[in-house]
């Protein structure tokens, strides 16, 4: 229970100090930190229905609806219905976000390529193997919780 903890804390004020580190720039181009996380999934995953984007930020359809509500207002996404079933809408970003992101993008790696340029080569490794045993972790409890 100790490690896991440890594991906890270490985990938050990375999670922090990332969002931190993000949060100014994208705070200059008028996002938040949730709109940028939606923009962000829906660029990476692609379209998606509002209650998949909820679930993958770990947010209500609610929260979410108004988070699309106001990038919808700014032109950094759209609502488009599905073809296959009309009752489904799906969101994906338009290429006013597009046009953004690259510049957003290249700012956020530029920064975090920096902090982690002062690790050695062994060092990001284990870095790289932590996240990807952590991640496992969090599959396998999954995988035994459906």
């Amino acid at each position: 229970m100790q490690a896991a903890n440890e594991v906890l804390h270490a985990y938050l004020q990375v999670s922090r100090r990332v969002s931190e580190e993000l949060r100014g720039h994208y705070g200059k181009q008028n996002l938040t930190f949730p709109q940028t996380l939606v923009l962000t999934l829906l660029d990476s995953d692609g379209p998606m229905p509002i209650s998949a984007l909820a679930k993958a930020t770990g947010s209500a359809n609610s929260t979410i609806s108004g988070v699309v509500d106001r990038l919808e207002n700014a032109g950094l996404l759209r609502r488009v219905r599905s073809e296959q079933d009309r009752r489904v809408i799906f969101v994906e970003v338009t290429d006013k976000y597009r046009e953004i992101q690259e510049d957003s993008h290249n700012y956020a790696l530029a920064r975090f390529s920096k902090s982690m340029d002062t690790l050695s080569e062994d060092e990001l490794r284990q870095v790289i193997n932590g996240l990807n045993l952590m991640q496992q972790a969090f599959e396998r409890a999954k995988k035994e919780n459906d």
